[in-house]
């Protein structure tokens, strides 16, 4: 894991692009970490990054998983036809 300050990252944005290929870059400002540069490599690893910094899903899920532990759960199969159904 590489750490770099803001101002060099803003002078060398394309080439800290390629390294997070690598791993992580830790950027700091004022010498504390302010982001990350995390390279993406399809929409799908996309989409799980943003929804798991997405306070509104997280609540949907942690909420789900307190009802399942509750078990007030469905059935993983009744999950699926009820899915279908929609769809159709």
């Amino acid at each position: 894991m590489k750490i770099a300050p803001v101002a060099d990252v803003k002078a060398r944005f394309s080439n800290y692009l390629e390294q997070c290929v690598h791993g992580p870059i830790i950027v700091t400002k004022n010498g504390r970490p302010a982001a990350v540069l995390v390279a993406v490599s399809d929409e799908e690893e996309l989409e799980r990054l943003v929804l798991a910094h997405t306070p509104k899903f997280m609540n949907l899920l942690d909420s789900a998983y307190a009802r399942v532990k509750k078990g007030r759960g469905i059935k993983h199969a009744e999950f699926w036809r009820a899915v279908g159904k929609k769809r159709t």
